[in-house]
């Protein structure tokens, strides 16, 4: 599940997480530490094992939750057409 920023976006670390700039729309997203931490390990060549597996050792969070988590912002970043 290795993900790639589509050409058109940039981004731009924060003390905060991520911030994700789609150049086409001007629209920006925000990432948390939590979804930045997903992406970073996604990007990295992690797959969805090792995306959960990083936020049940960073944070107070259960494995069923750590993978609702993956699951719905890796959705998130398809639909709006950030990633493939």
């Amino acid at each position: 599940m290795t993900l790639r920023f589509g050409a058109d976006v940039s981004t731009a670390q924060t003390e905060y997480g991520t911030v994700l700039l789609d150049q086409r729309s001007g629209d920006y997203w925000e990432l948390n530490p939590t979804g930045a931490l997903v992406v970073r390990t996604l990007m990295e060549g992690g797959d969805r094992a090792a995306a959960v597996a990083a936020l049940v050792a960073r944070f107070d969070i259960d494995t069923d939750r750590a993978a609702r988590d993956v699951d719905a912002l890796v959705r998130d970043l398809r639909e709006a057409g950030l990633v493939s």
